[in-house]
């Protein structure tokens, strides 16, 4: 057995669902696509964007020594329709990557799992990243013959649809690239047709400043009044895009335990939340990325829920913030509460 078809091997057996190689190097339409997309303040206020663009822009760039990537890929597709909390504006809806652990930890153990395979087997450096490093995984990831970048920008596998985590291994060893994989979206714009604050100015491009994921994940001020309706019930993060893609029809639920949807985070009551102080929000979501944001965004983001739901019930919980310490927090509970009126 060859090095590339022994690390594939290991990869699966490690539990990762799909794995390609290729050079570490992107091509020079995906840098320019890159520097479009700062350029043009798509990222808002995502600023470590900007400040490794040049890094990010090409895997040799972060690491010159780098000679081989190694794309792999872990499927999250839920067992159940991650679009049903719509129908029930009592509840919060939550991104299916975050209904149970840190994907990030995951990813990162059996990552370092493969990485002491290849050296003791092949010699070599090797580095590994998930998503926290300048690495631009989906246009690498569609290099490798993962799958490709479908419309709505992320990545489409015909095995696992929309629902891919994605980790890299970058190493100097010289390994067999796979081909890349050819798009295959045809007419399809189902993705772009779904996102409630049309943050797709045309097939392929995003928009972040519009994207409900970034609104209610990376953006820390208040949400502007233009999009607050939009966002429903969704309280952090936001699946529409991925949801509608047809080739989810391939998709398997995840066979992995720790990316299976927690009872508590499918549809959870928007009374029990809203309530959470500090302490309660971190024993809550211990483990969790939704961890990441703290209590007063992940409030915030409840508020406006509570304020989309059009159930008066729910006013006197937002009422209770209207003076939060937390002035975005109180400005929510204040606008929630108006709507409720």
């Amino acid at each position: 057995m060859d090095a590339a078809e022994a690390i594939r091997t290991k990869a699966l057996a490690l539990g990762f669902d799909a794995v390609g190689i290729t050079r570490a190097r992107l091509d020079d339409v995906t840098r320019q696509r890159l520097a479009r997309f700062i350029a043009e303040g798509r990222h808002g206020s995502m600023s470590w964007m900007e400040d490794r663009a040049e890094q990010r822009a090409s895997p040799d760039a972060l690491w010159p020594e780098a000679i081989s990537a190694i794309s792999l890929g872990m499927s999250y597709a839920p067992a159940t329709d991650p679009l049903t909390h719509l129908a029930h504006p009592e509840t919060g809806g939550i991104s299916v990557y975050a209904r149970n652990r840190d994907y990030h930890d995951l990813i990162k153990g059996l990552l370092k799992h493969l990485a002491q395979f290849v050296v003791s087997r092949f010699g070599g450096d090797v580095k590994v990243f998930v998503d926290t490093a300048p690495v631009l995984e989906k246009p690498l990831a569609a290099q490798a013959g993962l799958g490709w970048q479908g419309k709505h920008t992320n990545l489409v596998s015909r095995a696992h649809g929309s629902w891919l985590f994605l980790g890299e291994m970058l190493t100097t060893l010289e390994l067999p690239p796979d081909a890349p994989h050819r798009d295959r979206c045809g007419s399809c714009t189902r993705c772009l047709a779904a996102c409630p604050t049309n943050a797709f100015p045309a097939p392929y491009q995003l928009d972040a400043k519009r994207c409900i994921a970034y609104l209610t994940i990376e953006h820390a001020g208040p949400i502007p009044l233009e999009f607050r309706r939009a966002i429903g019930n969704r309280i952090y993060g936001c699946d529409d895009c991925l949801a509608v893609c047809p080739w989810n029809r391939f998709a398997e639920a995840s066979r992995h335990a720790k990316l299976q949807a927690r009872d508590d985070l499918v549809q959870p009551a928007l009374v029990e939340l809203v309530s959470l102080d500090d302490a309660g929000f971190r024993a809550r979501f211990a483990g969790s990325p939704i961890k990441r944001i703290g209590r007063n965004r992940f409030v915030r983001n409840v508020l406006i829920a509570i304020g989309n739901s059009d159930l008066p019930a729910l006013a006197p919980h937002a009422a209770r913030l209207c003076e939060d310490a937390d002035p975005v927090v109180a400005e929510a509970a204040r606008w929630a509460v108006a709507q409720l009126a």
